[in-house]
């Protein structure tokens, strides 16, 4: 069983080598299609990241007070606001508490608020929701209170990443498909100029009893191998774009948005196995594909 296995990835990579220019289209297929692939996968990630960063404050409407508006004016704006259906608590947040809050959002990068020289936050009312239904009634009556500069509300914005998000992912699935149709072709392509240039080795090997599956091991293992390379090289470019891009924007700037983007290791580690999946799972049908015309099923 041993000296079958190494007999069969030994040929494998003696095929490989023989029929290079054919090899290289054929990582150069799966590599282009796992690259398109990590592209929707990046961009889907990220946007369910940030939805799910807004859907913690989703339960919740945020009210932003003019300057103007004194204390006893929000107690009273706060006593109306909690006789709303599906108000679950109101409650006054003064401006230095939201510099505080947003310097713990901040995180690591904090300390760029200690440069201000006034606290530019406004006092706010937050409303708790308890029900989604009653939400936009809630919102529409805060925005109608006198004394009110915006009320800050996430549903609009949570319904379009919701909505960009399903459309992403269902190009995705259509490109994909598509791809790796073209992927599998290629592959089976390169097996079958492999299978002509051995057509009589093979026929050789099944006059003296090899049975059809002895016969594809090599070739199994060819299109797992072009498979896995592929994976590879898709994971190396993926991960240093990503990671460059990241760099380059600065994660400053997305915790200063409140949605960070994914971490280059999470995104690497799943790439991994996913594009190997994909790698092993095209080059095993390619090679399966091109055999059936020569061997018997």
């Amino acid at each position: 069983m041993i000296r079958r296995f190494f007999y069969t990835l030994k040929q494998a990579f003696v095929q490989l080598v023989r029929n290079r220019a054919m090899t290289m289209a054929s990582v150069f297929a799966i590599t282009a299609m796992l690259l398109i692939l990590g592209l929707f996968f990046v961009i889907v990630i990220n946007i369910n990241t940030a939805a799910a960063m807004i859907r913690q404050d989703y339960d919740s409407i945020e009210v932003f007070l003019l300057d103007t508006t004194t204390k006893e004016q929000a107690d009273t704006m706060i006593a109306s606001l909690q006789q709303e259906p599906g108000v679950e608590s109101v409650t006054y947040r003064t401006k230095d508490e939201a510099l505080s809050e947003l310097k713990a959002r901040w995180g690591e990068s904090g300390y760029l608020l200690d440069s201000l020289v006034e606290n530019p936050l406004p006092n706010s009312i937050i409303i708790k929701i308890n029900s989604l239904e009653a939400a936009d009634d809630v919102a529409k009556t805060a925005s109608s209170l006198s004394g009110i500069e915006d009320v800050k509300y996430y549903k609009e914005t949570v319904d379009k990443l919701m909505s960009a998000t399903r459309f992403v992912q269902l190009a995705a699935i259509v490109i994909m498909v598509f791809l790796i149709i073209v992927s599998v072709v290629v592959v089976s392509n390169t097996i079958k100029l492999t299978v002509f240039n051995r057509a009589r080795e093979i026929s050789i090997m099944k006059y003296v009893g090899a049975t059809n599956w002895f016969i594809r091991g090599p070739f199994l293992a060819e299109g797992i191998m072009i498979g896995l390379i592929s994976a590879g090289i898709s994971v190396a470019i993926a991960g240093l774009v990503y990671k460059e891009i990241v760099d380059l924007i600065g994660q400053e700037v997305f915790v200063m948005l409140s949605t960070p983007m994914v971490p280059v290791e999470f995104l690497i580690r799943n790439l991994i196995w996913i594009f190997a999946a994909l790698g092993v799972s095209i080059g095993s049908c390619g090679s399966i594909i091109s055999m059936r015309k020569f061997l018997d099923a």
